[in-house]
């Protein structure tokens, strides 16, 4: 790779990071070098930064467009596609959610709702959709939750991420709250 030293390290930690995530590692450093550059880049400066193949580049930056990833810009007397990513990191934490949302959760939750409307025709089969429909009921808790927490302005969604457990405390003191409610009844009147 023709990359500063630093650069490389996060280039090549997000490839292997890539693969993890289910995309292939030439996408993960592509996108990481496209994060990273002060301004955009196009397809053959890719090629010459991280030494892979034009076809590479190519099909990895389809990918990234598909998943809404990278940014094209253009210039002035150049015919050449330039990429980047958005400068917002909520902006590109929203994006990663809602496609792997689409990808992944809404497939499931369709093939759950598809075979919960089935009639078990085994003790087998209904054990099976009885567990199915716990996993469907959380899954569309999640989505229901995702939809209200992806509505938040960013300000406030940093606020939420940063309170991590102290939340807990709040549910705890709305618990106390709503037993110490209940403990006062109304008397009869007889």
């Amino acid at each position: 790779m023709n990359l500063p030293p630093l650069v490389q390290s996060f280039v090549l930690h997000f490839g292997e990071m890539g693969s993890r995530w289910g995309i292939n590692r030439t996408v993960g450093q592509i996108y990481a070098l496209l994060y990273v550059s002060p301004s955009p880049l196009c397809a053959d400066e890719i090629v010459d930064a991280l030494n892979i193949s034009r076809s590479n580049v190519s099909m990895s930056l389809r990918e990234l467009q598909a998943w809404n990833l990278v940014l094209l810009k253009h210039r002035p007397d150049d015919r050449r596609d330039f990429f980047t990513t958005p400068d917002d990191v909520w902006h590109i934490l929203r994006t990663l959610a809602e496609e792997r949302k689409k990808r992944e959760v809404d497939p499931t939750l369709s093939v759950l709702r598809e075979i919960l409307m089935q009639r078990p025709a085994s003790e087998a089969e209904r054990f099976a959709q009885e567990r199915m429909s716990e996993m469907h009921g959380l899954i569309e808790q999640l989505t229901h939750w995702y939809e209200d927490v992806k509505q938040l302005e960013t300000e406030r969604l940093a606020t939420l991420l940063s309170l991590g457990a102290k939340v807990t405390k709040l549910l705890e003191a709305k618990d106390r709250v709503v037993s110490l409610g209940r403990g006062r009844r109304p008397a009869n009147k007889s």
